[in-house]
């Protein structure tokens, strides 16, 4: 048998080298090429993305090869597995029909999930589906109206996630490659014949073509490739579990389809968290954000082998299942796609650690708020300037603030001393009260800080001054609702300035110059 997989190996790479090749020549000719239209688009010249129709016509002129082979000689016959054969060429033509429209006419999104979803009930009526998953719910086996939508599921995922990462010359080609040769070696150790020839074939196609697909590319996998690789490889990976131990049939296939399924998961979670439809098309895939970190083309793709490489050669440790060695897989896997992601920068996820952390700091952020709620609500009721001071003093101590301004609409001899606050007179600028906290820089001091003003207007319209609040930048975050500041606060504040202006009595002016006093707590 190894002869006889070797020698169908040779002639499939040698038929998808000669088909491609004319496929090639013949599109160009007629004009059948695409033109780089769209933003997303990589390349700079027209070329044809029918790559998919040489791979196709090598790997059924290669089977029909090897069934008239074991036909001739009985011992490689493959029997009762001729049915199974069928069941999943019929579905895959389907796949590959679809792809071949897309490429010329253009299909939209649900018309593809139709027909995927047609293919993958084809499948299932022809027994291959998912029966049990084990690493979830033991051995517990599902009835067919679980299993199905599961098996439909399966068939979507991997179909279009190989489909997905065909952004770069050769790139989605050699991942699917790598893919391949994990089937292989899970079909040959479970002595499955016909998922081995059908892998061993699939190979040999794809290596072919990657000769003309590699960078600098001369002619484009296609959907009608990408779709037909993709739906291949997850009907042999549902035949495959079929024969394989339980573990290896589930986790293998799952993580040496690792890179597709990786791009596929990014590019749902990005676009659902920035509210932009699923299926819209951006150029923020993983191939995209390693060329905008300065890598060729051909380094991005080479990079990308290596990380498909790895994840097929993870899947193999899975081939002597222990719960040590499924959880060593599961680490490093998990390990490698957060640092992965971490470098490639992605906005989305920059924001949603943001929200996060925001999340873990929630309780600082309560007691801030509470502090800003507090005063606004003393305000409402204060007529005492230093009562006024200190609720002042209070709520912005403990806050992430560095200090404030308080300007009023007032003689600078109407400034009563205050502990925690000093009068700054008026020279180049209109007399004010100033605080800031210990320890802090302040005003001109304070080159790389953000201020926030606020207009002190009563709620009768009359204007009482304003407030000006400082924060140095730095790497930690406002623990604080800013909206409370903005909304009733100013109002309270200038609401209670006002009583305190009106029912003031002999005011004594103060003017300081030392170090400000030590801030004070509200009574």
């Amino acid at each position: 048998m190894t002869v006889f997989y070797l020698g169908m190996f040779a002639a499939s790479l040698l038929l998808s080298f000669v088909f491609t090749r004319y496929v090639r020549n013949v599109a160009t000719a007629r004009g059948w090429v695409a033109a780089p239209a769209l933003e997303r688009h990589l390349h700079r010249t027209p070329l044809p993305r029918l790559g998919g129709v040489a791979i196709l016509l090598s790997f059924l002129v290669s089977i029909a090869i090897a069934l008239l082979v074991s036909w001739r000689y009985p011992r490689l016959s493959f029997g009762s597995s001729v049915k199974t054969l069928a069941t999943i060429l019929l579905p895959g033509l389907l796949i590959f029909l679809l792809g071949v429209y897309d490429d010329l006419r253009t299909a939209g999104p649900y018309l593809k999930f139709a027909v995927q979803a047609v293919a993958g009930g084809m499948l299932f009526a022809g027994g291959l589906r998912i029966l049990d998953l084990p690493v979830l719910f033991g051995n517990h086996h599902f009835s067919w109206v679980v299993s199905l939508p599961l098996t439909i599921l399966w068939v979507l995922a991997i179909t279009n996630a190989f489909n997905l990462i065909d952004g770069l010359d050769g790139l989605a080609a050699g991942s699917a490659l790598f893919s391949t040769l994990v089937v292989l070696v899970v079909a040959l150790l479970s002595q499955s014949a016909l998922v081995s020839l059908m892998t061993i074939v699939l190979a040999g196609a794809i290596l072919g073509f990657l000769r003309f697909n590699f960078n600098p590319a001369t002619i484009f996998l296609g959907d009608c490739g990408s779709l037909f690789i993709g739906f291949l490889l997850s009907a042999l990976a549902l035949r495959g579990a079929q024969k394989a131990p339980t573990i290896i049939a589930v986790a293998i296939p799952v993580v040496s389809f690792g890179l597709p399924i990786l791009e596929t998961t990014l590019s749902i979670l990005r676009r659902f968290i920035s509210g932009r439809p699923v299926f819209t098309a951006d150029r923020e895939h993983i191939h995209h954000k390693l060329l905008q970190r300065g890598l060729s083309h051909r380094q991005v793709v080479i990079v990308l082998y290596a990380v498909s490489a790895l994840f097929a050669l993870l899947s193999l440790f899975l081939l002597w299942p222990t719960g040590s060695t499924l959880g060593l897989v599961l680490a490093v896997i998990g390990t490698g796609i957060w640092l992965g992601v971490q470098h490639l920068g992605y906005l989305e996820f920059g924001e949603l650690r943001r929200v996060a952390q925001r999340t873990i700091e929630q309780r600082q952020i309560f007691i801030n708020n509470l502090a800003i709620r507090r005063a606004t609500e003393e305000l409402k009721v204060t007529r005492d300037y230093e009562q006024l001071c200190r609720i002042l003093l209070a709520a912005f101590s403990s806050n992430d603030f560095d200090g404030f301004d308080l300007r009023l609409h007032s003689l600078p001899g109407e400034l009563r001393k205050a502990d925690g606050l000093r009068f700054i007179p008026g020279h180049a600028e209109q007399p004010h009260l100033r605080w800031k906290k210990p320890g802090s820089r302040f005003a001109h001091e304070m080159v790389t800080a953000w201020s926030l003003n606020l207009d002190l207007v009563t709620a009768n319209n009359r204007r009482r001054g304003s407030m000006t609040i400082y924060r140095m930048y730095s790497e930690r975050h406002l623990h604080l609702d800013v909206n409370l500041l903005t909304s009733v606060f100013p109002v309270a504040l200038a609401d209670a300035l006002d009583r305190v202006v009106s029912n003031a009595v002999e005011i004594v002016p103060r003017v300081e110059h030392g170090a400000e006093l030590i801030t004070a707590q509200a009574g």
